[in-house]
């Protein structure tokens, strides 16, 4: 079984990485780009019939601040 982690910084706070991105491309005369957003994904391979409370866990304890960031889950269809 394999879930995907999306982590991204929550709504509001400063990302400059994705700022400096965005400027560049819109240097590069790409136009049409409104906005990026940085991110991180993982994708978890477990045992079988692992509850996606365990998922949530691993983030909350390791893979994402909680305080700055904010994570989906989605299971990886096979």
């Amino acid at each position: 079984m394999v879930y995907e982690v999306r982590i991204f910084l929550k709504d509001g706070l400063l990302d400059p990485q994705a700022t400096t991105i965005e400027n560049a491309l819109k240097r590069l005369q790409f136009s049409e780009l409104n906005s990026v957003r940085l991110g991180r994904t993982f994708l978890l391979t477990v045992e079988p019939y692992t509850p996606l409370e365990r998922i949530q866990e691993m983030c909350k304890q390791l893979l994402a601040n909680p305080v700055m960031e904010r994570y989906e889950i989605r299971e990886v269809p096979s």
